[in-house]
């Protein structure tokens, strides 16, 4: 009997006890998007292979949505050189859209003019921004989808797809190892997770949630809670590394509230959401951090059937912190 047939025969064997044969797991690490990229997964092909899907990937999704290639279409779109869109920023603009409307201008990818007058867009921040100029050309509302054309009530209206490109990027991996055939797999650009099946011990994948500390580059030392995952997506947002300080001394977040067009800075600490897509839940976490301590409170305690966990400050270095019953459900108690 040929190798090949003995493999086959323990195949078959297995199946019909209950079992299914052992799928080697393989790990690929590099930089997407400008920052980490982790994969492991069961798909049945070489980590070279992966690897280069990724990167092609990434060369895709640059050339549709970074604000840092000039030569990208979104930047082309906010110079008005066209108005044709691709599917990315269609179906970010889409999903944008729905959240921009469920918190009430919370979040808002029109926000770009003012993520660049606070210096959050690869330029340096303006010493005297004029925001109430800058709002003038600020909200969801101004812009809409005709087919596959980008219409705008403003010319000078610009997209920044910074808080969710990213997440939407995590999808597409996911999507892209699915197709490979992986039943389980857990895939991640900077901390933004998207994750199916279980773990090569055979559990839940274990995600952590970061200390939001300012300027936390532990990538994963510091952990204030774990989350456990075998379906679904997690992001986390907060203001604890994209920050600096102005001429005052006063911490200027990237986190821009499109309704007032100033770094939105409360108690609320960070913010970490799992949904079935990590673009929403990329999204989402942007979203609860525009809307500050307070509100983002009262909305988590209005959907409580949407995982999320808020770190807020507390008295002196201590954290406080909220989880909601969906998100109770998930955390790892070892």
């Amino acid at each position: 009997m040929t190798k090949r047939l003995l493999l086959c025969g323990l195949a078959a064997l297995l199946s019909a006890v209950g079992c299914a044969p052992r799928r080697d797991y393989r790990t690929v690490d590099g930089v997407m998007l400008g920052t980490r990229l982790h994969l492991i997964s069961d798909a049945p092909c070489s980590a070279q292979e992966i690897y280069a899907a990724a990167m092609r990937l990434d060369a895709e999704a640059k050339r549709s949505m970074s604000l840092f290639d000039e030569g990208s279409r979104l930047n082309r779109l906010n110079r008005n050189e066209t108005d044709s869109t691709d599917r990315h920023i269609r179906r970010n603009l889409l999903l944008a859209d729905s959240i921009s409307r469920l918190s009430e201008g919370a979040y808002d990818v029109t926000v770009g003019p003012l993520v660049r007058a606070w210096g959050f867009a690869g330029t340096a921040a303006e010493k005297a921004p004029k925001i109430d100029s800058l709002l003038a050309f600020v909200g969801y509302g101004r812009l809409r989808l005709d087919g596959e054309r980008l219409v705008k009530s403003d010319p000078r209206v610009q997209i920044d797809l910074n808080s969710i490109a990213k997440g939407y990027s995590v999808d597409l991996l996911a999507d892209l190892l699915e197709a490979a055939g992986a039943a389980n797999y857990i895939a991640e650009i900077g901390g933004e997770v998207r994750c199916r099946g279980v773990n090569r011990q055979g559990r839940p994948w274990r995600i952590g949630v970061e200390s939001p500390f300012d300027g936390n580059q532990s990538d994963g030392a510091c952990i204030e809670r774990r989350i456990a995952l075998t379906e679904g997506a997690m992001a986390t947002s907060g203001n604890y590394r994209r920050f600096y300080l102005d001429a005052a001394g006063r911490k200027i977040a990237h986190t821009i509230d499109p309704r007032t067009g100033r770094s939105r800075l409360s108690r609320l600490l960070s913010a970490t959401v799992v949904a079935p897509t990590c673009a929403e839940a990329d999204a989402l976490g942007t979203m609860f951090m525009a809307l500050g301590d307070t509100a983002a409170l009262r909305f988590a305690a209005a959907h409580p059937a949407l995982p999320v966990y808020l770190i807020f400050a507390g008295e002196g270095e201590a954290y406080e912190e909220y989880l909601s019953p969906a998100m109770e459900r998930l955390i790892l108690k070892d």
